[in-house]
């Protein structure tokens, strides 16, 4: 088991790539299955949670070939789907959530998808009845084995269908869309997700010869097609790790420039890091983050109340930032109320913030008020273990600011999506080892 160790208190300096969208590479990679020709994906993460997907791919007979660093192909024109009730399928699929999105595609396209209860962060319950939901609209029969933890869809033909979503489900939404492309008929899902992720997929899918209007609402209408036909896609960058550069630059005092971070698929999220008091510029398609030797300030709200900052659906606040921005707040001046609401397990991750000298008040499993340092205090090293991918790179951060040498244990889960972190890192400066234990 590999662990960081952190000597932190040391300012960066540097430029820094954006890294490939860790969900949108997940629908996309799913996507492939829905066609016998070839698929070239470029600007892929590698990152444990896409290369588990990847290896599930390979297993079930996706041809698959490296053509160049992040750029693969993918062709599924000679799958064996008996591997799909196989036990190496059942470990392997459960290891990884994003594997739940395997179901939409082999549904449409085979009238059949089977998946064990899916693995992934420990933040809270994750629930796949919009998924399942969805499906049986469409047509399909549903089954599930308590035993084995396994669910199954089948279908002679899927038939377009009107549905309203209980929730605006990300991978729910995408899972639906890659069943009905193949449906007999119009399927139209109101109340959809709307994240760029799910624009991504989208716009593939049409590339390859879906009809999915309104991408980018909340209504989608899919007329359904025979087939589909191979295509070139490129990935976004990741808004959820360009975030936490941001913060990250911000609590280490360090002047960093994100490359080409796509900033018309940011939405919110650069003006939230302004009402922390983060200074950020847009230099073309860049953020220069300058050092904060002076700190920075929450603002309140205009009537001087304290201000809460609280994830939503697109084109609010995407959740995954949520546990980054807590800990910047730590050493801002002023305070801010947290307010997570999707997920009652992901802010437990405060209570290692506490034993570093954070002014935290954990309200309720999703509230949180941080009252800032100023960097009057410094945040003290420890010891301390990663719960998800999230909290994990968030406690990094933390351990890059504080005073001290900080162990980080459970690494793979920051692994899981964030490509290369250690090395990304000192290459700007940070002293930062991965060490085997």
């Amino acid at each position: 088991m590999s662990t960081f160790r952190i000597e932190g208190g040391h300012q960066l300096k540097g430029e820094v790539h954006a890294q490939g969208a860790k969900n949108e590479a997940l629908q996309v990679l799913c996507a492939v299955l829905l066609t016998n020709e070839k698929v070239v994906i470029s600007n892929i993460p590698d990152i444990i949670d896409v290369n588990k997907l990847i290896e599930l791919l390979e297993s079930l007979g996706v041809k698959i070939e490296r053509l160049a660093p992040n750029k693969m192909s993918f062709q599924a024109d000679n799958l064996n789907l008996d591997y799909l009730t196989s036990d190496d399928f059942k470990a392997g699929g459960k290891a990884l959530r994003g594997s739940i999105m395997m179901v939409g595609p082999l549904l449409g396209r085979f009238g059949k998808g089977y998946i064990p209860k899916p693995g992934g962060d420990k933040i809270g319950r994750r629930r796949l009845d919009t998924h399942f939901e969805g499906f049986i609209k469409l047509g399909a029969t549903f089954r599930y084995n308590r035993e084995e933890h396994f669910y199954g869809v089948e279908a002679e033909q899927l038939v377009g269908a009107d549905m309203l979503l209980e929730e605006a489900s990300v991978t729910g939404t995408a899972n639906i869309v890659m069943a009905a492309v193949l449906a007999k008929g119009t399927t139209t899902i109101y109340n959809a997700a709307c994240e760029p992720y799910l624009q991504q997929l989208c716009k593939m899918l049409n590339s390859m010869g879906a009809k999915i209007s309104g991408v980018g609402s909340n209504f989608l209408t899919i007329e359904g097609v025979e087939t589909l036909t191979g295509c070139d896609h490129r990935i976004l960058p990741d808004m959820i790790e360009i975030g936490s550069w941001i913060g990250l630059a911000a609590m280490t005092k360090s002047e960093l420039t994100i490359k080409n971070v796509g900033w018309e698929h940011l939405g919110v999220i650069p003006n939230t890091f302004k009402r922390l008091g983060i200074q950020l510029e847009k230099r073309g398609d860049d953020i220069y983050i300058p050092a904060h030797t002076q700190g920075y300030e929450i603002q309140s709200f205009i009537d001087g109340s304290i201000l809460t900052i609280a994830d939503a659906p697109w084109p609010g606040l995407t959740p995954d930032l949520l546990s980054v921005i807590l800990v910047v707040a730590t050493q801002a001046r002023g305070e801010v109320l947290i307010h997570q609401k999707m997920f009652e397990s992901r802010l437990f991750f405060v209570d290692k913030l506490i034993d570093m000298g954070a002014k935290i008040i954990l309200c309720d499993p999703h509230r949180a008020v941080v009252i800032g340092h100023d960097f009057k205090s410094q945040l003290k090293a420890t010891r301390m273990s990663s719960p998800d991918i999230r909290a994990g790179i968030s406690l990094l951060i933390a351990a890059l600011s504080a005073q001290g040498t900080s162990v980080i244990q459970n690494i793979d889960q920051i692994d899981r999506g964030y490509e290369r972190i250690d090395e990304r890192l000192r290459a700007l400066g940070a002293k930062i080892d991965r060490v085997d234990e």
